[in-house]
């Protein structure tokens, strides 16, 4: 036999074997595609649950951060006493979103109402209805003080299902909005 002979030979065997090896991985055989195990299904319901309730929380910090755009909006005397506790709402829902959840940037309160032309991106989009504010800013500072507590409690009702580390940021964020709602009523007149 010549070289190239027995090239070709060998060529072809391995040709074949190659074949056979591919049409035992295809053969009828074949179960499809792989089952997810319990462990696996569990982690992903466990992985979707805490998204579920990532989004909740920084649902609640975004719903009470556009309550205090409104308050300030409307009574721009009182931007001294709401500004600070604003930028530590804004804070509380960027923490909560950190690590799956995505949270619009909101590092300043509105100077005015927003009279800019929207971009082509922004008009696309549905615009919130605005938020009501009383007219009088002691009535406006109890409707802040009840929008704090009402996203305290959320946060408080989250606890029990969260994950450990992120329970104690709930906890943490909990505890700062029971303070913001003392400071704005209560702790006006001390």
């Amino acid at each position: 036999m010549t070289t190239t002979g027995r090239r070709a030979l060998l060529t072809a065997g391995v040709s074949a074997a190659a074949a056979a090896a591919l049409a035992g991985c295809t053969s009828a055989e074949d179960p499809g595609p792989r089952k997810p195990s319990a462990a696996e299904v569990e982690a992903e319901r466990v992985a979707r649950a805490e998204a579920a309730l990532r989004l909740r929380s920084v649902t609640a910090s975004r719903t009470l951060l556009e309550r205090y755009d409104a308050a300030l909006a409307a009574h721009p005397a009182l931007a001294p006493r709401l500004t600070p506790l604003r930028r530590s709402v804004a804070a509380h829902a960027a923490a909560l979103g950190e690590g799956g959840t995505t949270v619009r940037p909101a590092t300043a309160p509105p100077t005015a109402p927003a009279a800019a032309s929207p971009t082509p991106s922004a008009s696309a989009r549905p615009t919130p209805a605005p938020v009501p504010v009383a007219p009088d800013p002691r009535a406006a500072l109890k409707e802040l003080a009840a929008a704090e507590r009402t996203a305290s409690d959320a946060h408080t009702a989250a606890l029990v299902t969260a994950p450990p580390e992120y329970a104690r940021l709930l906890a943490s964020v909990a505890a700062a909005g029971a303070a913001h709602a003392f400071l704005l009523t209560e702790g006006a007149r001390a």
